[in-house]
């Protein structure tokens, strides 16, 4: 698990409008920022693994501990998913083309999914702590057998 719920308290008290972690149930917290590290872990990095048994992505290469960025990007993400954010839903509704209801219409363009959706983060800003860890997609590495 990328962080603390201590940690998580900290860093989550310098931002506006977090009432709802603060008033969640540690169990709550612990099960957000356990999804959360499961969806991070889910993404291609570069390197290595520091040690290839741990059960995490991070720390990796010579590292020790776990970068800040990413424990940052677990809170963003863990909060979100208090809030209820769900990445299935959010791109499933990318694909209506607009919705009405009395007054309010909304218009979405069809097709168009934002990086950090498409890759299972439901916080653009944690995209942002991520992004510099992420391997290109598209980087050919080729080494040489025998």
């Amino acid at each position: 698990m990328y962080g603390t719920i201590t940690d998580a308290d900290t860093y989550l008290q310098t931002r506006l409008n977090t009432e709802l972690w603060e008033t969640a149930t540690d169990i709550d917290k612990t099960a957000a920022i356990t999804e959360a590290t499961f969806l991070i872990d889910r993404l291609n990095y570069t390197g290595a693994k520091a040690v290839a048994s741990q059960a995490d992505e991070f720390p990796r290469d010579d590292d020790t501990t776990v970068p800040t960025d990413i424990e940052y990007a677990a809170y963003e993400i863990a909060y979100k998913l208090l809030e209820g954010a769900d990445v299935d839903l959010e791109i499933e509704n990318i694909r209506n083309a607009s919705l009405q209801y009395e007054s309010v219409h909304e218009t979405y363009q069809r097709g168009i999914v934002a990086d950090h959706l498409a890759a299972g983060i439901p916080s653009a800003r944690a995209w942002l702590y991520l992004k510099p860890y992420l391997a290109d997609p598209y980087q050919l590495t080729i080494s040489r057998k025998g």
